[in-house]
């Protein structure tokens, strides 16, 4: 494979990219064909911001599952006035 990338090969190593799992080769003529190419720039960019969203929805929902809702609250707290009073 040359240096040059058609369209396809450039957004199939952009989603490899993604996941850390694109070899340094593949990075540089990924950058080159960004640089010439504005359509797979733009799909460039809108793949970081689908992998940021869903990271920062992933990490929301973690966060939610280690959480405790109103009424286990409630729950905790009548338990905690029933042995201390």
């Amino acid at each position: 494979m040359g240096m040059k990338l058609t369209c396809d090969q450039a957004t199939t190593i952009c989603d490899k990219n993604q996941y850390k799992e694109a070899s340094l080769i593949e990075k540089m003529k990924l950058i080159l064909h960004l640089f010439l190419c504005k359509n797979c720039g733009r799909y460039s960019k809108q793949n970081n911001v689908m992998t940021k969203c869903y990271e920062f929805h992933k990490e929301s929902e973690n966060k939610k599952s280690n959480c405790l809702c109103e009424e286990e609250k409630k729950g905790m707290e009548r338990e905690l006035i029933k042995k201390y009073n």
